[in-house]
């Protein structure tokens, strides 16, 4: 015989005026010692960034009093005599440059791939192979520059200068992919189509954050009315995503400014402003801080701690921008 299990309550057992769950409005103290922990963490990070940022200042401060403003649109670098400051010259206008355009090449290259890829995995992706497909992303982004700047030289620069001669022969009409000689190694678009292999992880990661948060109602609704899921993804996904892919890729903008081994070894540091992105001429401030650190005298030195603060404070601003546009979307949309 089945048991049956039988309340002894009853309406009549319950009190007329019921006492409720007296909640603490006040921190414990369990609760101030993690609060204590968490801000203390998040002010040492703010701590570090000023240090950094005091350091360089510091060492760098002579540079840019011996050459003011200068000092970031000059293209010249010469580090004289190593006796007399009087025959330096330093300017780091041409790397200033090359950085700017190896980042944009890395970024028209890897903002297409990422988009396509977070709407693959958040909207085309059976859920057994999104979650292997968001593991293989992350290890991706784990990967250490250094191992792409190996691979970048090894591998895939034969590529990559294959590549830039055929664009060049059908293209070489076009000022930005002419190239007056017949050597494409070691150019700007070998260096971009690495950092845009770096940068793609990162960007797929918040633009997946974004689409995920897209409204589902009005998806369900397309659905209702007869539209296919393109049709969802084009006319709700992609509007309510924007400002979330804009700030990924301007992450994405802050990581391949401040690249420093990849681009190293795989672009000839030259001290010139070049606009020919097939060109072997071309570098950025990281990889001229990498390539004459070891042997810049005391004087040189302080020139290369003002161009590292130059770069500090460009990708603080690029990743600063791209937090509040991402917090935004996010804001406004929820």
């Amino acid at each position: 015989m089945p048991t049956q299990l039988v309340s002894d309550a009853s309406p009549d057992t319950f009190p007329d005026n019921p006492v409720g769950r007296v909640i603490a409005t006040e921190y414990g103290p369990s609760d101030k010692v993690f609060r204590g922990v968490i801000t203390g963490g998040a002010m040492m990070s703010l701590v570090i960034l000023a240090l950094i940022a005091g350091f360089l200042l510091f060492r760098g401060l002579e540079i840019f009093r011996d050459f003011g403003f200068g000092f970031i649109t000059s293209v010249r670098w010469d580090a004289g005599d190593g006796i007399d400051k009087a025959t330096a010259s330093f300017g780091i206008g041409a790397m200033l440059v090359g950085s700017v355009v190896t980042a944009v090449i890395a970024l028209l290259i890897a903002t297409p791939f990422a988009m396509g890829t977070a709407l693959f995995l958040e909207f085309y992706c059976p859920s057994w192979l999104r979650i292997f497909l968001t593991s293989v992303l992350d290890l991706v982004a784990a990967i250490p520059s250094v191992i792409y700047g190996v691979w970048g030289y090894a591998i895939f620069m034969q590529y990559g200068t294959s590549w830039g001669r055929a664009i060049n022969e059908h293209l070489g009409w076009f000022p930005l992919f002419h190239v007056p000689s017949p050597n494409f190694g070691r150019s700007p678009f070998i260096a971009g189509m690495v950092l845009a292999l770096m940068i793609v992880p990162i960007t797929t990661s918040v633009a997946r954050a974004v689409y995920s948060q897209a409204p589902r109602d009005q998806i369900d609704a397309v659905y209702a009315l007869g539209g296919s899921r393109w049709s969802g993804i084009r006319h709700i996904v992609l509007p309510f995503g924007r400002s979330g892919l804009i700030g990924g890729a301007m992450l994405g903008l802050g990581r391949a400014l401040g690249e420093t081994v990849a681009v190293y070894l795989v672009l000839n540091l030259v001290f010139r402003i070049n606009f020919q992105i097939l060109a072997s001429v071309g570098g950025n401030v990281a990889s001229l801080i990498a390539n004459r650190f070891g042997e810049a005298g005391e004087y040189e030195l302080k020139a290369l701690m003002a161009a590292g603060l130059v770069l500090f404070l460009v990708t603080l601003l690029v990743n600063f921008a791209a937090t509040a546009i991402v917090g935004r979307t996010r804001g406004t949309e929820s």
